[in-house]
């Protein structure tokens, strides 16, 4: 089906659908083959607890670098646990302390070829690698165009170059909005979250680039 999907036509019909219906529209096109991906930055258990009430063994694809800090790896194992997460673990193919060893630490933006294979080592190529083994048809993201000025004209359907439908529920919602379904639903939030392939908030990691332009 997803060969056949007008992205245009999706997009309209789905614009001002709530969450849960283009989380149930996501799961109809999807053929069973739907999954989605989760860092554990602030808010992030909001789409996670949507998606378990419709799918509640959805599959949970996580990258993670390797650098999070202990506040994030504690909200990360509680929200595991409190939603009963099946969780998909990918990985750098070389631990921190080697990389940080001969690389000297994280590189800084000033640096920006280096920190373009840090990138490429630590998000982008176990994220493929993910994607490669769970080989979805339809990926969920938590993506908001609230974030950053990239994401301001991000669709809620978009397409990968691999043919994967990118699916943001709760793209048009804002912080409030974010926050209130934390507290309904007593959900772990960690706001003290550092991404080090971004560095700042206002950047994007290589992940979400190409559906910003869609």
């Amino acid at each position: 089906m997803n060969e056949q999907l007008d992205i245009n036509e999706a997009n309209a019909a789905l614009e001002d659908a709530s969450p849960a219906d283009i989380l149930e529209w996501g799961h109809e096109i999807s053929g069973g083959r739907i999954i989605i991906s989760t860092n554990f930055r602030p808010f992030e258990a909001v789409l996670l607890h949507m998606a378990v009430q419709q799918i509640p063994d959805i599959e949970v694809l996580w990258v993670d670098h390797g650098y999070n800090t202990p506040a994030t790896y504690r909200c990360a194992e509680e929200t595991i646990k409190k939603l009963n997460l099946n969780v998909k673990l990918y990985i750098p193919a070389r631990t921190a302390a080697h990389r940080d060893t001969l690389l000297g630490g994280i590189p800084t933006l000033e640096d920006q070829e280096k920190h373009d294979l840090f990138t490429e080592e630590v998000k982008l190529e176990p994220f493929r690698r993910g994607m490669a083994e769970l080989n979805p048809t339809v990926w969920l993201t938590a993506l908001r165009r609230v974030q950053n000025p990239n994401r301001e004209t991000m669709p809620i359907v978009a397409k990968t170059p691999d043919g994967v439908i990118k699916l943001s529920p709760v793209l048009s919602w804002t912080d409030e909005q974010m926050q209130a379904y934390i507290d309904e639903h007593d959900l772990p939030n960690e706001t003290n979250y550092y991404d080090p392939t971004k560095v700042l908030e206002s950047r994007e990691c290589g992940l979400h680039l190409d559906s910003a332009k869609l």
